[in-house]
């Protein structure tokens, strides 16, 4: 019985000591933030007839430098009249384990007026619930584009010589 307990007993101490000793990752833990996806920069904001789209294009990298794998999606914030920020909506990322994955990403804010001005930022999110730094802010005041040129009266430029 002094024999199977002590193997047992040893048996424990060599598992518990497999389990301290490494956890599998060849490198050293890295701080929480730099396991945050990079900043968006290139936040742009235009008037449509609809409302007001957005286009930002897809942050690659954590703040550490390593390859982000792990988009899930982006919080859209939005502000009234430059009032508080307030999330607005949610553009999910689909293509995380896809070779070829979207660059560029847009969302239409269908509820605007014409004349009201606006501010957005976007925060991208991994799966772990990791947030970027807001990106840029775009401030626009929301218009009618104008209407497309009407072919019955468009004129074709008369060419002329070269100089």
């Amino acid at each position: 019985m002094k024999d199977s307990m002590l193997i047992a007993i040893a048996a424990l101490a060599a598992i518990a000591a497999a389990v301290c000793v490494a956890c599998g990752v060849k490198s050293p833990p890295e701080p929480l933030a730099f396991s945050q996806p990079q900043q968006i920069l290139d936040l742009h904001a235009s008037s449509e007839k609809t409302g007001v789209r957005l286009t930002w294009g897809r942050p690659i990298t954590h703040v550490g430098g390593g390859k982000l794998r792990d988009l899930a999606s982006f919080v859209v914030l939005r502000s009234v009249s430059r009032g508080p920020l307030t999330e607005i909506g949610r553009v999910a990322v689909t293509d995380s384990q896809r070779f070829q994955q979207q660059r560029t990403f847009d969302y239409l804010d269908r509820h605007t007026l014409n004349g009201q001005s606006y501010s957005y930022e976007v925060v991208s999110m991994t799966a772990g619930g990791n947030k970027s730094q807001p990106s840029n802010e775009v401030t626009i005041t929301k218009s009618i584009p104008p209407p497309p040129p009407n072919p019955e009266n468009f004129v074709v430029p008369t060419p002329g010589p070269l100089p």
